[in-house]
């Protein structure tokens, strides 16, 4: 599962069973840690998910900002929740190629708020898959 960790949502992919493929599931709003952790671990055993990809907002220079510190705390708290493995994803630009993308199709904007979030799941999702499958790098196991 994909996953882009936002402060008011989080965006949710899925991969196909052959992990080659990544599709947008939903995007889920914010509360706090426990529902959302409840939540996310519910979906995750919902959809046989075998291992959690989180996308990492650095900074354009690659250094850890607020929002990647925020990423990361979420990960530490969450791991005592979990065995499911996890892993980093450089998502720098995910959401604005996500949503270029979306501008590109003339989507309006308020569609585009609706769809950015789970779309960046998914472009996050498939970076991993493609690491995985000798396309890309980028993936860091934690």
């Amino acid at each position: 599962m994909g996953l882009d960790l936002g402060t008011k949502t989080i965006g949710l992919a899925l991969s196909d069973v052959e992990r080659r493929l990544a599709s947008p599931l939903e995007t889920i709003k914010r509360v706090k840690f426990s529902q959302d952790a409840n939540l996310l671990l519910k979906m995750a055993q919902e959809q046989e998910v075998l291992a959690l990809i989180f996308g990492l907002p650095l900074n354009m220079d690659g250094s850890s900002g607020p929002r990647a510190q925020a990423t990361q705390a979420f990960l530490r708290n969450l791991r005592l929740l979990t065995s499911l493995p996890f892993a980093l994803w450089d998502e720098r630009l995910s959401t604005a190629a996500v949503t270029r993308d979306l501008i590109d199709q003339d989507i309006s904007r308020a569609k585009r708020a609706q769809l950015v979030d789970k779309l960046a799941a998914a472009y996050i999702l498939q970076g991993a898959l493609d690491r995985l499958n000798g396309i890309k790098s980028g993936l860091d196991l934690i």
